[in-house]
């Protein structure tokens, strides 16, 4: 590890292996040598002077990337993509004179970083399954389990534990939708020349537009794509890169959801994320245990829905065909909204996978709010018995803001339920007031609901996708 220049965190800490090799200088030039070997192959299949002795060499000299040459040309000609024809051209002698032929530098540069975004999307979609398959094995378990809810972070009617959890995975899953979308939708530029008109393709074919469309098929299957877009200026529209950025937003504000809640949660000790044996809370504080994977999951999280902003303003300020304001800005935004939900999602991944749960702190948290809850119930048994059901509830209202100010400024426990039992005219016993205060009897369809979830929205996902489960994610820091 280099100690005296600046490196990426995404490199260090964040991100995965896998997800910085997408991004990588190996992945990219790679990918270029793969483009020049299908345009080569295509232009030979459809009658140029290119032969096969040719595309093989340019096929056999794929990964055989000299970098330092590479960079001294670029050093000297300023153009990273003749400086890598030129270099291409080193290893493969026979076939110099035909690399890119034709082409202008977005034939690989654009055709590249579509290839390159539709494999990270592929990353992130697996991740993000796996975060799923995790979240309903937690939900099914929990299903069952009253605890508060919380409109405006005030308790609320309650719900489940397992309920709760389906609405994070609801939010996921309009995420994965999205991904599939996106990566079902990706086109290929294909080989569209320098202002999209494909002149330089028509000149080498003769006026044969049917060979000039026949060339773009060819690449585009070879390259795994079914269509190049219909049309375009030099590039592919810059629209592409900031929908696919909304997209890792869209995860990003997914996250963010998941983690905001659970940090709070972390807080009301009812549940918390996993805390390794030897970990440190605080440095100044011994006994503490905070929520830090959660807290990261926001910070990045952050990062990328304002990432999202640059491909949109580079998209709206593209003038006509093209311009070159895109390309600094977009190897950065694109590369590190990938780097940094790629790290949103091993963090996912590894919170989800051991999610500590405190059954008794939930229940004794639900049982200090019942009361006001079951307050209902017991003003229709007590109108049972003979009550006048306006002077029952005004009689609740009263208790309840007495139990309240009891609550909050003597600090002491709820008593709205001695205050009934004391007074004669709700004419209840303790145990029919007991009777009211199962909390099971007041989360309606929570348990249903979640297993309903699980098996229409989830299962079918999780049983398409059974051989990429059971991910596991470990966290540098």
């Amino acid at each position: 590890m280099s100690t005296n220049s600046y490196e990426s965190p995404f490199c260090t800490r964040y991100a995965s292996k896998e997800m910085q090799y997408i991004f990588s200088a190996d992945k990219k030039f790679t990918t270029w040598r793969k483009l020049w070997t299908a345009l080569a192959r295509a232009e030979m299949k459809l009658g140029l002077p290119i032969t096969a002795e040719q595309v093989e060499e340019l096929e056999a000299n794929i990964e055989n990337i000299d970098y330092e040459t590479a960079a001294e040309r670029e050093k000297l000609v300023r153009h990273d993509v003749m400086a890598h024809v030129y270099t291409y051209g080193l290893a493969c002698p026979k076939a110099k004179g035909i690399i890119h032929l034709g082409a202008t530098s977005c034939y690989v540069g654009d055709n590249t970083d579509i290839i390159i975004m539709r494999d990270a999307l592929k990353v992130i979609k697996r991740k993000l399954i796996n975060v799923l398959n995790q979240l309903s094995k937690f939900a099914e378990e929990y299903k069952a389990m009253p605890c508060l809810a919380y409109t405006h972070l005030q308790p609320a009617q309650l719900t489940t534990v397992g309920k709760r959890t389906t609405l994070w995975m609801n939010e996921l899953l309009m995420d994965l939708e999205e991904i599939d979308y996106r990566i079902d939708n990706l086109k290929l530029l294909g080989s569209k020349g320098t202002t999209g008109t494909q002149a330089s393709f028509m000149e080498l074919f003769e006026g044969d537009t049917e060979k000039v469309k026949k060339l773009e098929s060819l690449i585009a299957e070879e390259m795994g794509f079914d269509a190049v877009v219909p049309v375009s200026g030099q590039t592919y529209s810059r629209k592409v890169d900031s929908q696919i950025l909304a997209t890792l937003s869209g995860i990003a504000q997914s996250a963010m959801k998941f983690a905001n809640d659970m940090r709070i949660l972390q807080n009301f000790k009812e549940m918390e994320e996993p805390f390794e044996k030897n970990q440190i809370g605080s440095s100044a504080m011994p006994y503490k245990r905070n929520p830090m994977r959660c807290e990261r999951i926001c910070a990045l999280a952050r990062y990328v829905m304002v990432d999202s902003l640059n491909p949109a303003f580079t998209s709206g300020t593209q003038w006509f065909e093209r311009t070159l304001d895109d390309s600094a800005n977009k190897r950065i935004s694109v590369a590190e909204g990938f780097l940094a939900i790629d790290a949103v999602l091993n963090i996912m991944i590894n919170v989800t996978s051991a999610i500590v749960v405190y059954p008794k702190v939930i229940h004794s948290r639900v049982m200090k709010e019942l009361p006001f809850m079951a307050s209902e119930n017991i003003m229709m048994d007590a109108v049972k018995k003979g009550g006048d059901r306006q002077v029952l509830h005004e009689k609740i209202r009263e208790y309840s803001m007495l139990a309240g100010k009891r609550v909050k400024e003597e600090g002491l426990d709820n008593d709205l339920i001695e205050l009934i039992l004391a007074d004669d005219y709700f004419g209840l016993t303790a145990a029919e007031i007991e009777n009211n205060l199962v909390p099971e009897n007041y989360t309606g369809r929570s348990a249903q609901q979640t297993e309903e979830f699980i098996t229409n929205c989830i299962k079918p996902i999780l049983d398409k996708n059974r051989d990429i489960l059971d991910e596991t994610a470990e966290l540098s820091v």
